[in-house]
């Protein structure tokens, strides 16, 4: 399923999974820092989405005069590529899995 989009349910719940991890504090250095760049990408893919879904939204509260509603991707300030994460690019590890609740 490589270069499939994940929704931005799934990227947050990999967000939390990362961040579950780094406050554990048990990670070697190494292992820590790899998962705060995956937490930052995904955090960057978030972002973009719900930017997205703000823009779209505000399409639809403020209507052209006198016209009908109109909806539309406007372009964000999101730098090129970010909110573009690839299931791929952040695929968890076995032992990532773990749910410790």
């Amino acid at each position: 399923m490589a270069g499939a989009k994940v929704t931005f349910e799934q990227q947050l719940a990999d967000l939390e999974k990362v961040v579950e991890q780094l406050e554990r504090g048990d990670l070697p250095l190494e292992e820590s820092v790899g998962l705060f760049e995956r937490g930052m990408a995904l955090s960057n893919a978030c972002r973009g989405q719900l930017a997205s879904a703000e823009s779209r939204i505000q399409v639809l509260l403020n209507p052209t005069e006198n016209g009908p509603v109109e909806v539309e991707d406007l372009a964000m300030a999101v730098a090129e590529g970010e909110g573009d994460v690839e299931e791929d690019e952040y695929a968890d590890d076995d032992d990532s899995d773990v749910d410790n609740e």
